[in-house]
Order: structure tokens, then C-alpha cells, then sequence
């Protein structure tokens, strides 16, 4: 049935909130406010938050894959894709240790990124520029005011989201892991809320 993949995506956005910040608030020596989430893939635990990226993605796609073919939201279903497969990337592809994560690593970046890391860099813009696009469609797609508005609003807010939590990252601020949580929370809750409105459609 169409909505199996819709209530896929749907549960895998949420279980993607819920596992970073157990992890995250549960992890020796990760500070949320401090380290990106992406960090939580580093470490014994590592594996926890490498199986979220890509089970997440993967339902994430293929909620997008039944819009998409579904007929009811051609466009929104491809920037989803896109989304839900920059998550899988993310997870196989895991960032370099630094700024103090894991324990014992230097506070410093290192002098020279791995191919790793850097293809991990591109699969996080994919993701964050991604779920903006897919809000921005949303916005003259979703039947109703209220979903249009917010959607819209969303899209615009993800997009300042996204400068200052590079600037915050570039800066290594103290506050760049609450900053991102800032905006990973609302968008992916969006993005399970615009599943279930498909799904119940």
C-alpha cells in the first residue's frame, strides 16, 4: 500500500530526533550544545548514530520514491529524495575526530581533512539545502493555508539556519551543536508531519 511508505518516512524522521538526543545526552564526553551531531558517529558508540543516518535515509527515501510516484507530489518527492539519500551519505561517510570528540582527540581541527571527511561535508550541504528546497515546494503544493504558510516560513528560516550554523562551525563556537539541533528538530518534525498528511490523504 501507498502509505507503508509514507508512514516510513514519517517514523524515520521522528526516530532520527530521538536517537541523537538519547545518544547525544546519554554519550561520556559529548556535549550536545557544543559537538554537531554528526560527532555521535565517532566513538565505541559510533555505530548508533551511523545506523540513524542510514535508516533514517532510507525510509526517508522511500517515503519520497511513493509521493513521487504516487502522482500526488512529483516535485516534492524528488527534493525529499535527494534529502534521504544525503543521509545515507552522511552515514557512510563519517566525519574526522576533533575539537575534543571523541575523548582525547585534540581541540583542534586537523591539519589535513580525509576524503572521508570531506565527502561527509558535501553529504551534510546536500541534506541542508535539500530540506529547504523541499519546504520552499511544499509551500504551493500542501492543500491548505496554514501548511503553505509554514512551510514557507520553515524554508526561510532553514536557509538562515543553515549561514549561521556554518559561520558558528567555521568559528568552532561553544554553541554550534545547539544551533544545529535548532534546526534539525522543527525540519525533520516538518518533514514526518508532510508524510503523515500524505499518508492520511
Amino acid at each position: 500500500m501507498a502509505e507503508t511508505g509514507y508512514w516510513a518516512g514519517a517514523a524515520g524522521a521522528v526516530l532520527f530526533v530521538l536517537v541523537f538526543l538519547v545518544d547525544g545526552g546519554t554519550r561520556p564526553g559529548y556535549s550536545p550544545i557544543r559537538h554537531p551531531v554528526s560527532a555521535l558517529a565517532l566513538g565505541r558508540r559510533g555505530w548508533i548514530q551511523s545506523a540513524n543516518f542510514v535508516v533514517t535515509g532510507m525510509a526517508v527515501t522511500a517515503g519520497a520514491i511513493t509521493m513521487a510516484t504516487s502522482g500526488q507530489a512529483v516535485l516534492l518527492g524528488a527534493a525529499v529524495a535527494v534529502f534521504g539519500l544525503g543521509l545515507v551519505a552522511s552515514g557512510i561517510f563519517r566525519m574526522d575526530p576533533m575539537r575534543g570528540y571523541p575523548p582525547g582527540t585534540p581541540e583542534k581541527d586537523p591539519a589535513v581533512f580525509s576524503a572521508r571527511h570531506r565527502m561527509h561535508d558535501l553529504a551534510g550541504a546536500v541534506v541542508f539545502l535539500a530540506l529547504p528546497a523541499a519546504a520552499a515546494v511544499a509551500a504551493f503544493m500542501l492543500p491548505g493555508l496554514a501548511w503553505r504558510l509554514g512551510s514557507g516560513l520553515l524554508a526561510v528560516g532553514l536557509l538562515i539556519g543553515f549561514g549561521l550554523f556554518g559561520t558558528a562551525w567555521e568559528e568552532d563556537s561553544p554553541r554550534t551543536g545547539a544551533l544545529q539541533r535548532a534546526l534539525i528538530v522543527p525540519g525533520w518534525l516538518w518533514l514526518a508531519g508532510v508524510f503523515v498528511q500524505y499518508a492520511r490523504a
